[in-house]
């Protein structure tokens, strides 16, 4: 029997309609904030501020779209998310890691000069703060748009693997300002949706895509002041990256999916 998710009774009808104009509305905040704040005015706040006003306003469309708000998007909280979120913390910054040694390993990447042991440390210490925040709310803006509502609001029967490719060729068209760069980029990104979507649909929800994928983006922040380099051959360094993502990819076949259902009964907060 074919498996399919994002089905049941209890979920609401949903007009078709409505979820176009909530899509392109979340899609037309998120590039503003990515055009706008990053690309034009090249402000760090800017982008900020319409990111996280995206956010906000996904919680009454979600109501819009007959849902309680960012269930529909499978952000509903249950008593795992904390567990799916820090495990997906830990092993993309684990595998982040593991690419860059593997990386000057290879000669993709060149190791510079390490600062001292307290530099370092200090230079950690100042940056974590902040790069906890500028990490987690684009990656929880790109993962409610790029997986989480395609997964509930839209109300779709996808069986697994079309709701995982489908995912993965909508997060690599949303990075449509890097397209034009060389295809080595496309592979990683497609790997990447591939990798979050996966994540989703073996969990039911949204909160271990978002770990990964704040991870990730996260152990971008921070590597430079743990193990410091400079890429020495560009066309092999995106490849690096795909190649970790396609291990995080067989890491979560370990994990045993959710019972068909899950997505549509939340424990309670």
């Amino acid at each position: 029997m074919r498996r399919t998710i994002v089905t049941g009774e209890s979920m609401p009808a949903v007009d078709r309609k409505r979820v176009v104009i909530a899509f392109v509305v979340l899609l037309v905040l998120y590039h503003l904030a990515e055009g706008v704040g990053g690309h034009v005015f090249h402000r760090l706040t800017v982008s900020g501020v319409l990111m996280v006003a995206m956010l906000v306003v996904a919680w009454p469309l979600g109501r819009w779209l007959g849902f309680k708000g960012y269930d529909a998007y499978a952000l509903e909280w249950r008593r795992s998310t904390p567990a799916l979120v820090c495990g997906g913390l830990v092993l993309a910054l684990l595998l982040k890691y593991v690419a860059v040694c593997l990386g000057l390993g290879l000669g993709v990447y060149t190791a510079r000069a390490p600062e001292t042991a307290a530099a370092a440390v200090m230079s950690f210490v100042s940056t974590l703060p902040l790069a906890l925040v500028v990490t987690f709310v684009p990656s929880l803006a790109e993962d409610l748009l790029t997986r989480g509502f395609l997964y509930r609001a839209t109300r779709i029967a996808w069986t697994p693997w079309v709701f995982v490719v489908v995912s993965a060729v909508v997060y690599l068209m949303n990075h449509a300002y890097r397209l034009g760069t060389e295809p080595a980029t496309w592979v990683m990104l497609f790997c990447f949706g591939l990798a979050y979507a996966t994540a989703v649909v073996r969990t039911g929800n949204l909160w271990l895509a978002v770990g990964l994928h704040w991870g990730w983006n996260l152990a971008n922040q921070l590597i430079d002041t743990v193990l410091p380099y400079d890429i020495a051959t560009p066309a092999w360094s995106p490849l690096l990256s795909a190649g970790a993502h396609v291990v995080m990819l067989g890491v979560l076949f370990a994990i045993p999916n959710h019972v068909e259902g899950d997505d549509l009964n939340p424990d309670p907060a």
